[in-house]
């Protein structure tokens, strides 16, 4: 890395967990890097207001952390000191339509609040020598050169009633501030024509509450890792999910999408715990002591947004994570994506760094469309228009094979929990949660042996061929994303 010269200055919008990981990032690549955010930030592990959905559960995915363990090496070593739980042999309970699959999980993943996993990255990050914290300021707009072909700094604002207005200068601005994001706005007032976003109209609601588990009930903690009871679409029974944090505290949760949101009032939601097509969740609540009020959080729109194809994109501008697309927050994807974005970001940067060339924003824009919001979105798209009263709204072309995805994930979850196929159940979950392509499940040969296993798939498969009068190999190619 000492080889590589570098820049003057990079400003990072937004210091969460995506503008967390953009700062580590380039740290490597500027003298100096200015991370903004509206918040004051905590001087220990607490939600921030920033974070409205900070509360409920959060999860890295095996790929995930990885890719944090790369950036920020031991972190979960820092978890542990907060008291932060390994999910190592401890059983993993998982109930869908078709049946259960339980067993010992045989990762030693460390569990965690979204509190407690800011904490320590922000920690790891402020502890970087170039790197600068600006909070409670609020950013107004874009500075941009004359011709508005490149971003030179951002106009900032202190909040607070007599809060001063200044000019900040970067050679590089990336925008990490999430779903409040004003980028749209921002680019507009540069003279630039944005397309219109992907909307999955998806009215998600889920309600979370925590729980000390007394002394004389401790071995479960060392029992449990999950039990996660699946929402059935076709009777519209809520997803209950039961896990633990750190210290001892257990979190449950209940999420439905499509308008039928999970009840924030104690005494329904614990009658909608015991209605859950499993009593498991029900029982163990039975000896545990609630400590948090009930905290519900609802999502009416998914958005995919199109900055790639902003005709003349500004050198000098990026964006990342909750800015760029949202996600269904009960498949845990989120900070999955923002990591291997910042993985993208880190080698287009060093590419960027050693041969300089123009348009360089904008191919890694494309780059993170292509290899990570496309199909992750498809996935969102597949599982949660399954839901009644979910639409989906794109001014851009209509997604390809979103029916037989969606068809496809049910007879793949059948054939592995039913029939117990652990390889298959395995993949199901691989691809959901982005350890593996989707085209590791959607190949030729596995998509053949899935879709002959019944008369269900049989049935698809001849739908499928007669539909686009293609070998399956070349449908599979049409519809499904790289």
């Amino acid at each position: 890395m000492a080889s590589i010269p570098k820049r003057e200055k990079a400003i990072v919008i937004g210091g969460s967990i995506a503008g967390l990981m953009t700062a580590r990032v380039l740290s490597d690549y500027f003298e100096d890097v200015l991370v903004i955010d509206k918040d004051e930030f905590p001087d220990q592990p607490v939600d921030r207001a920033g974070v409205p959905h900070g509360f409920h559960p959060h999860r890295f995915t095996a790929r995930g952390k990885m890719i944090t363990e790369q950036l920020f090496p031991g972190y979960e070593e820092d978890l542990r000191k907060l008291g932060s739980p390994t999910s190592l042999n401890k059983t993993a309970h998982i109930m869908s339509q078709y049946g259960t699959v339980a067993g010992p999980y045989d990762r030693d993943d460390i569990k965690f609040s979204r509190a407690a996993l800011e904490w320590v990255i922000r920690k790891r990050v402020k502890a970087i020598s170039n790197v600068r914290y600006m909070p409670k300021h609020d950013v107004l707009s874009l500075i941009s050169i004359s011709d508005r072909a490149a971003v030179t700094g951002v106009r900032v604002r202190e909040r607070g009633e007599q809060g001063s207005e200044n000019e900040w200068l970067a050679d590089l601005v990336v925008d990490a501030s999430g779903r409040a994001s004003k980028l749209t706005q921002w680019l507009e007032e540069l003279g630039c024509e944005v397309p219109v976003a992907d909307l999955m109209k998806a009215s998600i609601g889920y309600s979370t509450r925590r729980y000390k588990v007394p002394a004389h009930k401790a071995h479960l903690t060392k029992e449990w890792d999950v039990i996660n009871i699946m929402g059935q679409p076709a009777k519209g029974t809520f997803t209950g999910v039961f896990s633990f944090i750190e210290n001892g505290v257990a979190e449950v949760v209940l999420y439905r999408p499509g308008g039928q949101y999970p009840p924030t009032i104690a005494e329904q939601f614990e009658e909608a715990i015991a209605a859950l097509p499993s009593p498991l969740i029900a029982e163990i609540l039975q000896d545990l002591e609630p400590v948090t009020p009930l905290r519900g959080f609802h999502v009416q729109e998914l958005y995919r947004r199109h900055y790639e194809q902003v005709e003349k994109w500004p050198s000098g501008l990026l964006v990342i994570g909750d800015a760029f697309c949202i996600y269904d927050p009960i498949f845990g994807q989120g900070m999955t994506v923002v990591a291997i974005e910042a993985d993208l970001l880190k080698a287009s940067l060093q590419e960027h760094m050693i041969t300089p060339q123009v348009g360089f924003e904008q191919r890694l824009l494309r780059k993170m469309q292509d290899e990570v919001i496309t199909p992750t979105w498809w996935l969102n798209c597949s599982a949660v228009l399954e839901w009644e009263g979910v639409e989906y709204e794109s001014a851009s072309e209509p997604l390809k094979g979103i029916a037989f995805g969606r068809r496809f994930m049910d007879l793949v979850l059948k054939e592995g929990t039913g029939n117990h196929n652990y390889e298959l159940f395995g993949m199901y979950w691989a691809v959901n949660t982005l350890s593996v392509p989707l085209r590791e499940l959607y190949n030729l040969d596995r998509v053949s042996a899935v879709l002959q296993a019944s008369d269900e798939g049989r049935q698809l498969l001849a739908e499928l061929l007669e539909e686009h009068g293609l070998p399956l190999e070349d449908v599979l190619d049409k519809i499904i994303p790289h």
